[in-house]
């Protein structure tokens, strides 16, 4: 699969996440998502940061992908202290809130700007190539519980080259 194509199906699936979150009631139900929410998104900004933003990382598109993977840590941190916290915590609600926020921000600059300069810049078959890399990449990190590696990552951003 394209990659731009890829990142954009695992945008949508973390939104519906968040919407699921937002009509859940119950404190097991709302871990439950976050747990899901944290892995998906955990999973998504290591292939990006590993696999595309290094092959996209050309002219025009570097202040985008510096900014991005800045925005990937503010998303790093939240999730950190979301993990510390209990569902019923009183802030636990509105850090979510906070976090989505965040995340549809991240998205709308990927969606808006860089993914349409990247598919300019970058020819189909690399997209493809570096599509299929990532699914694999991100199958295998969804096996292995891969929020867990966020708190070891939220000091600085990762690097791009």
């Amino acid at each position: 699969m394209n990659a731009t194509k890829l990142l954009k199906q695992q945008h949508d699936e973390v939104e519906s996440l968040f919407e699921q979150y937002d009509k859940a009631e119950d404190g097991r139900a709302k871990r439950a998502l976050f747990t899901r929410i944290a892995d998906s998104l955990a999973a998504h900004s290591t292939i990006e940061e590993k696999i595309f933003y290094p092959a996209v990382y050309v002219g025009e598109l570097e202040d985008l992908l510096k900014e991005a993977v800045e925005e990937h840590l503010s998303v790093k941190r939240i999730i950190a202290d979301l993990m510390d916290m209990r569902v019923s915590d009183d802030n636990f609600d509105a850090k979510i809130k906070v976090l989505k926020e965040q995340v549809e921000h991240h998205v709308e600059e990927e969606e808006g700007e860089m993914f349409p300069k990247v598919t300019k810049t970058v020819d189909k078959d690399t997209l493809e190539s570096l599509g299929e890399e990532m699914e694999v990449m991100f199958d295998g990190l969804m096996t292995e519980g891969p929020r867990n590696l966020i708190p070891d990552e939220t000091d600085e951003a990762a690097p791009l080259a």
